[in-house]
Formats: structure tokens, C-alpha cells, sequence
């Protein structure tokens, strides 16, 4: 786990001090090691976190034995060795990971990717033919941003703050980025909140030569010849193959030669990764769990529950909401891109490292691939409405009118943009449910003047996946989530706080031969009777009961209190400096500020966050509309 940089330009005359300045950005992602490598046209910089072959022999960039190519990458590699032993032509001189990526480059081109298991980002530079290769990996776990001018340069980095420090692009606001994130809180790819500043797709690579960069898929998520009668005929079969699939993907993520752990929370999906570490791991896993002196928050009895049974060497960390408050400034600093999200998971990031891990699991993405949040049922209650979206809609808009005093107002918006759909199709129901503000709020909050927009970043997204609709209702759900706000939030602010603080995550349940075939399996297999049936069955016996069944609290910070309280002068200070930018309504977004102090209506805390944080990440980072 690393970061990485690179500038290729046409000119032939870059300093040197730029590639610097952009690696130095990255330091906090690696402060195990970095260098730079820079020759007539390419300079490429690195930070190295050291976790496989701890030696300088794996240090970056790296060069070929020839020195014709030369790579930075970012991520692990998790079956380097099997590939390795592909290659019998190569005098590796290292053993990690980063060498035997170069090499099955050198021997089979692109075609080496689809042999690649693994959370990626590389890049590498070709001295011959004057060309860089650069590549995500499938789920989009790691981030490559890059800034491409036609003729004159391409950069590309880990991070959009190392861009910036290149000094060679725009600081101005993309004001469709900017729609996107107050519609979602997020800015989806391909696009930034940064002009002229895109990210590489999920499973894409690039090639930029001679001025031009050429961008193409090399993995979906959906199949290409799916075939949903192929291999879910029995039960029991898939069951075995969820539980084979998963144990696998658990196991190839234990390959580190630093210290492992995993993030053990007592619930199903971390549960479920610890107990299949205890199975495969010769020594006690390392857990770490979060907990609270308010009972309200604390879930230690099922997270000690897992760590007894399994006998783990656990950590429990305890935190006061306080401590959240505390660490606020620093969080906001160490976002790269503004989000609605991703204080908690700093925090916790911070108080894991400082416990002494290096390298943790994580359980994110089973309640993507399983079912397991709200909106998988409620959307196939929608299919069972069809004949709702066959009535006119004027007639549509006057029955969720009449549910409007028994709701809340950010209930009202939501039943009256489902009234308003076409259909109940996904690409038509998704959006709603992940919506901040309304198609109307966002226009009156947003001064775009002439730019011209997608109509929703979201439906766009889910519209090139021609073959979702093809897919079974709950695995439809499951494309659509981690296709935009998976990826988008959950995967990014994971990666973005915790490299904060030097700490890499692994995310079994994004294993791509996983998420491949789970995606095939019939919602009657997968019918959510109760908290990710399929998982839980697929694993007997090894989640208990008790872990299954139990009441889930959460952990929800008092955002709404702070914002009233301790955070009131921090919050208003950068509202009013907003609103006094062109491209938002102030007098809107000052009337929706108040709103939310008076408490007259139900205005919820993370529709004015959203501001906060954007103003916030804009002064710290010379931001231009």
C-alpha cells in the first residue's frame, strides 16, 4: 500500500521539483520509503508503506532488468506468487509483489490483468515506445485521479491534493462535480469536483502516447455471458461455493509480512471474516474493536462473544463521542475530496494503527453483495407495484400528496420523486433512495448559470450497465450500490483515512471472483428472510446465533447536538463564507441553515454537513469557483 505520482510530458523540459512537490503529498501514504525516477519525458514518484518484502529490493519505482520500464504501484498483489511461477524467464531480484506485476506486464501485455487478484493502481512507463500504462483495479478499491491536456502533458496521482501540487492544473470547482456532490455527497467517477481532474474507472486502464490517452474496460461486474441457470441449480451447491469463494478470498489476505489484524465490530460481516481467519490463520488473530461507555453505542458483547469463541488476541479501543469532536479538525484536513462521510472511520483508523496493526480486514461488502440493507426488500416490494407506473402521472403526484401529513419532509421528497419515476426499473428507484437533496432543491441551491449537466449522475452510471436489468432484483440492488455509492464513499473514504494514517485495509468481500459469482445467484436463494440468510447459512456453523438475531445499535455520532452546540460557530462561519460564492443561492442555503438551528422542521444535520465540509476543504485547499 503506497501512493503514487507521475507527470509525462511532451515538452521534454519538466523540473524536477514538480514530480517532488506531488510525492511529497503522498508522504503520509508511505513513510517507509520514497524516491523519484525521472528521464526526458516521464517523471514518476513514490511512497512506499512497507508490507511484502520489507527489503529496499522492493522499493519504488522500479525498474525492469532491462531498464526499459519502469512502474509505481500502489496496493497489493494478493496472488503474486502464483503468477510468479508463470514467469520462468524473468531474474526477479526482489520478492514482492511490485516486481512480479512489472514483469507479467513485460511477458503478456495487457492480457497480464485478467491473472492479477488484487487491489490496484500502477502505472508503468515504457522508455522505448514512449507510452504509459495505467491501471485500476476491478472494484475500484485503490484510486488513480489524473489530469490529461491533449498535446501537452498527462499527470496522474493517488491523490487529487498531489495533482494540485503539480502546479501544471486548474483549482476551479467542476460545477457539474459540484451538482453531483450535493445531490449525493459525493463526486461520481469518471468525474471530480476539480475541473479538468478525472478518475480512472473501476477495472479500466489507459494508455497515454504521444499526446493521446485511450481508455478501455477490462472487467464488469456483470458477466458477459451470464447465464442464471448455469450453476445456481442447487442450494447446498451454492452455499459450499460462497463459504469455498469466501474462505479463499479471506486467505489471500493474509499474505503480509507485517503485522495482520481485522476489524471485528459483532456483526455478521466482520464476524464472519474473523472466524474464517481463526480457521485458516497457525496463530491467534489480532481483532480490534471500537467501544463506548454509553450503552446505547456499545456493542462489545458480541464483538468479545466472536473474540472468545475464536480465541483472538483482542483489542478493544474505547472512544467517547468526544474524541470524534476532537480529532475534527484533523479529519477535515485529511480529505482529499470533500465527503459527507468518513470522520468515524478516521478515527477508528487512527486508534487501530496506534494499537500497533499495520495491516487489518475489513467486513465491508456484505451488506452490498447479500442483501443486507433495507432498500434490497423495498425494492422488490416496488416490482409488486408495477400498476402504480402505469397511471398518469399528475394522478401519481396527487397520491403521494396525500401522504404528505403523516410523513417528514425529507420523507414527502423521497415518495414524491418515486411518484414521479417512469417505471419502477432500477436505474428509475436507485437515485431516489440515495439522494441528499431533490431535483428541486438542488436547483434552487445551485448557480450553475449556462453549464450544461446530466440530468443525474447515478441513473447515467447505472444506464451503461446494459446488461443490469438482466440480472436477478436483488443483485440488480447490488451492482447499482456498488457501482456508485460503494465505490464512490464507503471504498474511497476507507482508503482516503485510513492511508492517513498509514494503515492499509483489505476488503475479502470485494474479491472479484466473489462479487462475480454472487451477482449470478437467484433472489430466491438470496431472499433476505433475515440478516444475509445466504451468508450466514453458507457459514454454518461458525456465525452464532446471537450475532445472527441480535438488535443492531450503531454508532451514531451527535452530529445534530454539535452542530447546535459545539460546532455552531465553526458550522455558521463557513455556511455564510459559501453563501457568498457565486456558484450556490446563499440567501437558499442560509434560510436551510436556519431552518435546522430553529428546529422548526426536520431538516436533517447531514444536508448542511455536506456545506460545511465543502467550504472547509475549498479554504484549505485555494479553491476557485
Amino acid at each position: 500500500m503506497c501512493g503514487i505520482a507521475g507527470v509525462i510530458s511532451e515538452k521534454n523540459n519538466l523540473d524536477k521539483s514538480i514530480i517532488q512537490n506531488m510525492t511529497d503529498a503522498l508522504a503520509h501514504r508511505g513513510p517507509d520509503a520514497g524516491a523519484i525516477y525521472q528521464d526526458g519525458k516521464a517523471a514518476l514518484g513514490h511512497r512506499r508503506l512497507s508490507i511484502i518484502d520489507l527489503s529496499e529490493l522492493s522499493n519504488q519505482p522500479m525498474l525492469s532488468h532491462d531498464g526499459r520500464y519502469i512502474i509505481v504501484f500502489n496496493g497489493e498483489l494478493y496472488n503474486f506468487k502464483e503468477v510468479k511461477k508463470e514467469i520462468n524467464n524473468y531474474p526477479f531480484k526482489s520478492s514482492g509483489d511490485s516486481e512480479v506485476i512489472l514483469a507479467a506486464y513485460i511477458k503478456w501485455g495487457v492480457d497480464c490483468l485478467r491473472r492479477f487478484n488484487g487491489m490496484f493502481a500502477f502505472a508503468i512507463w515504457d522508455k522505448i515506445e514512449e507510452s504509459l500504462f495505467v491501471v485500476r483495479d476491478r472494484l475500484g478499491i485503490k484510486p488513480l485521479y489524473f489530469s490529461y491536456k491533449a498535446e501537452s502533458h498527462f499527470i496522474f496521482a493517488s491523490e487529487i491534493r498531489s495533482i494540485l501540487k503539480s502546479g501544471l492544473t486548474s483549482r476551479q470547482i467542476d460545477r457539474c462535480g459540484l451538482s453531483d456532490y450535493i445531490n449525493y455527497q459525493t463526486v461520481h467517477a469518471p468525474k471530480t469536483i476539480i475541473k479538468d481532474i478525472f478518475q480512472l474507472m473501476p477495472g479500466e486502464y489507459g494508455i497515454y502516447k504521444k499526446g493521446k490517452l485511450t481508455t478501455k474496460k477490462y472487467w464488469d461486474i456483470i458477466p458477459d455471458k451470464y447465464n442464471p441457470n448455469g450453476q445456481y441449480q442447487s442450494y447446498e451447491k451454492v452455499k459450499n461455493n460462497v463459504r469455498q469463494l469466501l474462505s479463499s478470498a479471506v486467505e489471500k489476505r493474509l499474505v503480509s509480512d507485517v503485522p495482520i489484524g481485522a476489524f471485528l465490530s459483532g456483526g455478521i460481516d466482520s464476524s464472519a471474516v474473523v472466524a474464517l481467519m481463526s480457521e485458516i490463520s497457525e496463530r491467534p488473530v489480532d481483532t480490534f474493536s471500537i467501544i463506548f461507555k454509553e450503552k446505547q453505542f456499545d456493542e462489545s458483547e458480541y464483538s468479545d462473544l466472536i473474540a472468545k469463541k475464536y480465541k483472538t488476541n483482542h483489542h478493544p479501543i474505547l472512544l467517547n463521542p468526544s474524541d470524534f469532536m476532537e480529532e475534527m479538525p484533523n479529519a477535515l484536513a485529511a480529505m482529499d475530496v470533500p465527503s459527507g462521510d468518513g470522520v468515524n472511520t478516521y478515527v477508528v483508523s487512527k486508534a487501530t494503527k496506534n494499537a500497533g496493526v499495520v495491516v487489518t480486514l475489513s467486513g465491508l461488502g456484505g451488506d452490498e453483495l447479500f442483501a443486507g440493507y433495507p432498500f434490497f426488500e423495498k425494492f422488490a416490494q416496488l416490482q409488486k407495484m408495477s400498476a402504480f407506473w402505469k397511471i398518469p402521472a399528475i394522478i401519481r403526484k396527487g397520491f403521494s400528496s396525500g401522504a404528505g401529513p403523516f410523513l417528514k419532509s425529507h420523507q414527502r421528497a423521497k415518495i414524491d420523486m418515486l411518484a414521479r419515476a417512469n417505471s419502477a426499473e432500477i436505474d428509475q428507484i436507485f437515485p431516489t433512495f440515495r439522494r441528499v437533496f431533490s431535483p428541486e432543491e438542488s436547483n434552487q441551491l445551485l448557480n450553475t448559470g449556462k453549464t450544461t449537466c446530466p440530468t443525474d449522475s447515478v441513473e447515467e452510471l447505472l444506464l451503461m450497465q446494459k446488461e443490469l436489468k438482466k440480472l436477478p432484483l436483488l443483485s440488480q440492488v447490488s451492482v447499482s450500490d456498488i457501482s456508485t455509492y460503494t465505490q464512490n464513499i464507503l471504498l474511497r473514504d476507507t482508503d482516503q483515512m485510513s492511508m492517513a494514517h498509514a494503515l492499509e485495509v483489505r476488503v475479502p468481500f470485494f474479491d472479484h471472483e466473489l462479487v462475480e459469482y454472487v451477482i449470478g445467484i437467484p433472489d430466491n436463494m438470496k431472499k433476505p428472510e433475515y440478516a444475509k440468510k445466504l451468508l450466514v447459512e453458507s457459514l454454518k456453523p461458525l456465525v452464532p446465533n446471537e450475532i445472527v438475531f441480535r438488535q443492531k445499535k450503531g454508532f451514531h455520532l451527535p452530529w445534530k447536538i454539535w452542530m447546535k452546540k459545539e460546532l455552531k460557530s465553526f458550522c455558521d462561519t463557513r455556511i455564510n463564507s459559501l453563501a457568498e460564492r457565486g456558484m450556490i443561492n446563499g440567501v437558499f442555503l442560509k434560510q436551510l441553515w436556519g431552518k435546522f438551528l430553529s428546529g422548526k422542521n426536520d431538516n436533517l444535520w447531514s444536508r448542511i454537513w455536506i456545506f460545511v465540509v465543502l467550504e472547509d476543504w475549498m479554504q484549505r485547499n485555494g479553491i476557485e469557483e
